[in-house]
């Protein structure tokens, strides 16, 4: 599996309710477009953080201005590519503003550089090829 962490600028039961549109038949995790497996992970609850490097954690914080209780977890097939479905998702999930964190940088993506396809130190947003 490879993981994203989505940090939306709306709240976490907005978002809820978002994923609940898209995938009416499953709650948490959420399974969206066939090999999405998302879930709302929190700090004090959840394990949001436990296996991150400190200079994810501060680009994240330095991105957002403060460290998020909470995150969209989501986890994708490894028996797919997933790009597609991943940026569609994450495209929805930053609508209203935020970042996304993926396992291959510690680089807070905004939704403008995920659409415009940005490189930042050589990788793009989901860069498993690379």
């Amino acid at each position: 599996m490879r993981s994203v962490f989505v940090f939306p600028a709306a709240g976490q039961a907005e978002t809820a309710a978002l994923l609940d549109r898209h995938c009416p038949q499953q709650r948490d995790p959420w399974l969206l477009a066939g090999c999405l497996y998302a879930g709302i992970d929190t700090e004090d609850v959840g394990h949001l953080y436990l296996d991150w490097e400190p200079e994810g954690v501060a680009a994240l914080t330095a991105a957002l201005g403060r460290r998020p209780g909470w995150a969209v977890q989501v986890d994708v097939s490894g028996r797919v590519d997933g790009t597609a479905e991943i940026r569609w998702l994450v495209g929805l999930l930053l609508e209203a503003g935020g970042v996304a964190m993926d396992d291959y940088s510690d680089h807070p993506w905004t939704l403008p550089e995920i659409e415009s396809d940005t490189v930042v130190d050589g990788l793009g947003f989901f860069d498993f090829r690379t």
